[in-house]
């Protein structure tokens, strides 16, 4: 079943959406991205007229309740994008009453669920051992499928539209699935094109294909190389984790970020490379700074000739034009990550370059995904979002998906 087949009429509909948006000291959003991307799929139950039960987290609560992580607080943004009155309930285990009573065409909104520790399934508190902790976590399970059970007793369909979630196998992004069958569970529109786009760029190539994998740390991106490497026709290997690479091959680095523990590891990656044909490209030029601040003096370096007392804060002119060369050669792109510290005004050329390219490659037919947040944060913030093929809303469920992982939110619904 799915969301363009399935009848909601008079039907009761729990949808799993993220509206763990940011919000100000005041408790105003400052970036509804999250809560337009549902719209679609709360609007089509509306339309067809179903009634709505939206659940949702946000941030990560230590106590239950706690006002500050309270999704009462969005109550107005969400009624105003949705064009109808929202309810609200304070707890979402005690909803029962509230969603009965819900007439087709009106939308009830749940309070945090991590409200409840049943939600994650991590317990929380401190524990004087590990066999404390695994206690814990055992008498927590049982729990949780009560929490998940009274979740599922309020809905007779589940739509899982949160894919920033979607590697989690939480309550309500993987578990409630069981309590629907095969033609009561389903994706939201917004998690149908997630899936789409992230099977598009693993498994429908179009060669050249082209990573650009930016970040501080290799230790972070490790598993996701690997998996790139069986795959890719160009890696990029761009910011922070530029200099522990230069550093390994003997190069001077300055006080650049580096991850002396992994120097062995990027010389395997760059042999592992070779072995595979696959061209390997890292930035032979830096924008450096004396500190670490938008007004620092800057010089550009070889980068792997930093003098001490400088570090590599973007990528200079020569590798600006390398990188752009390579992306627009190519049909498939996949960005994750940086150039460099893009959020200083001093230092956001390099990553600019890459989101140009990346548009230019898109505008030529390639089929472009970025995904991670500061990759995210970078193509809004040079307005170029629209330019190409598609913006990914999850961070960590997009990178365990690039890493070849089943993602739970997902075999959950395809009911693998």
């Amino acid at each position: 079943m799915t969301i363009d087949t399935c009848d909601f009429k008079g039907k009761k509909v729990i949808v799993r959406v993220d509206f763990n948006v940011p919000l100000d000291e005041n408790g105003n959003i400052t970036d509804d991205t999250r809560i337009r991307g549902a719209l679609p799929t709360l609007k089509k139950v509306l339309a067809e007229g179903g009634a709505l039960i939206i659940m949702s987290h946000m941030g990560r609560p230590k106590k239950n309740p706690d006002p500050k992580f309270s999704l009462r607080q969005i109550v107005p943004a969400v009624s105003e994008k949705l064009g109808v009155p929202v309810q609200f309930c304070d707890d979402c285990q005690k909803a029962q009453a509230q969603a009965a009573a819900l007439k087709d065409g009106e939308v009830l909104l749940l309070e945090n669920l991590r409200f409840y520790e049943e939600e994650t399934g991590k317990p929380r508190g401190e524990f004087a051992s590990d066999e404390e902790k695994a206690a814990a976590k055992k008498a927590l399970k049982e729990k949780q499928k009560e929490f998940t059970k009274t979740l599922a007793s309020y809905a007779d369909i589940y739509i899982n539209d949160a894919f920033g979630t979607a590697h989690r196998k939480h309550a309500s992004t993987a578990i409630i699935a069981d309590y629907f069958d095969q033609d009561h569970k389903m994706f939201g529109y917004l998690m149908e094109k997630e899936v789409a786009a992230v099977n598009k760029v693993m498994n429908d190539i179009r060669h050249p294909f082209t990573a650009i994998m930016g970040g501080s740390k290799v230790s972070s991106k490790i598993e996701i190389i690997e998996n790139l490497l069986n795959k890719v026709d160009n890696l990029i290997l761009t910011g922070g984790m530029t200099y522990t690479f230069k550093k390994a091959n003997g190069g001077q680095i300055g006080k650049s970020i580096c991850e002396d523990d992994f120097l062995n590891l990027a010389l395997e990656i760059e042999k592992k490379a070779k072995e595979k044909g696959v061209n390997l490209v890292i930035a032979e030029d830096a924008k450096c700074g004396d500190d670490f601040k938008n007004d620092c003096n800057v010089q550009y370096c070889p980068a792997d000739a930093i003098p001490e007392g400088w570090e590599g804060m973007d990528i200079g002119p020569k590798a600006m034009e390398t990188f752009a060369k390579v992306i627009k050669e190519s049909k498939t792109i996949l960005w994750n990550g940086p150039a460099g510290v893009f959020e200083m005004d001093n230092f956001t050329a390099g990553s600019r370059a890459v989101a140009e390219a990346i548009c230019e490659a898109t505008a030529n037919g390639a089929f472009s995904l970025i995904g991670g947040g500061d990759s995210v944060a970078c193509i809004n913030k040079f307005g170029m979002a629209d330019k190409v093929s598609y913006v990914s809303t999850g961070g960590g469920a997009l990178l365990e998906a690039i890493e070849g992982k089943v993602l739970p939110g997902i075999a959950a619904i395809k009911g693998e």
